[in-house]
């Protein structure tokens, strides 16, 4: 579905991290590379009233929520990943425990519910979360965008052949973040 077709919403995937897990060492240097572009990116969505949703991995943290997931990654050796993109009070928030956006989680409801026909999918890992997240969206219906400067891999062999899968098999347009035109929802 063009961005045009309904309204549009920002996701942004596991950006909320403290980076102490296992093959942290082959995202960071990706990661540092596509915060600033992820900052501008949140920024164009907030100015232009797009709901942007934060869709965060729980770390096995069962008790854990929104604001302690953010204090830990703030409080990490990585703060300064997390600092330029930390959730304001307008962001929403949906915890997840594997690697799609929506396998168990009320994305589904809360895009319908805002009206959301199309999602930008931002952040990590692109050939793991963002590429499970794009195929459960378009399994659904949704229109994709991924810009392809705003999301971090850990193997870029990987995050290429990613990006051809959600391109060539879910429709999905692959731009690069300042090429990503925002649809408010209406309503």
């Amino acid at each position: 579905m063009p961005e045009g077709q309904g309204g549009s919403a920002l996701v942004v995937i596991d950006m909320i991290n403290t980076y102490d897990h296992k093959d942290a060492e082959l995202l960071v240097p990706s990661a540092e590379r596509v915060v600033p572009v992820l900052a501008d990116l949140i920024g164009r969505a907030r100015a232009g009233d797009t709901p942007v949703i934060y869709a965060n991995d729980n770390f096995g943290l069962w008790r854990s929520h929104q604001g302690e997931l953010v204090e830990a990654a703030l409080a990490g050796p990585h703060a300064d990943l997390i600092e330029p993109i930390t959730p304001d009070d307008d962001s929403l928030f949906v915890v997840k425990a594997r690697h799609s956006i929506f396998y168990e989680t009320p994305m589904s409801y809360l895009l319908w519910q805002l009206n959301v026909r199309h999602v930008v999918l931002c952040g990590q890992v692109t050939e793991q979360c963002v590429l499970y997240s794009a195929l459960d969206a378009h399994i659904r219906h949704l229109g994709v965008t991924v810009p392809k400067d705003a999301v971090a891999s850990m193997h870029s062999h990987l995050e290429d052949a990613a990006l051809e899968m959600m391109e060539r098999n879910m429709a999905a347009r692959i731009v690069r973040a300042q090429e990503v035109g925002f649809t408010p929802p209406a309503g």
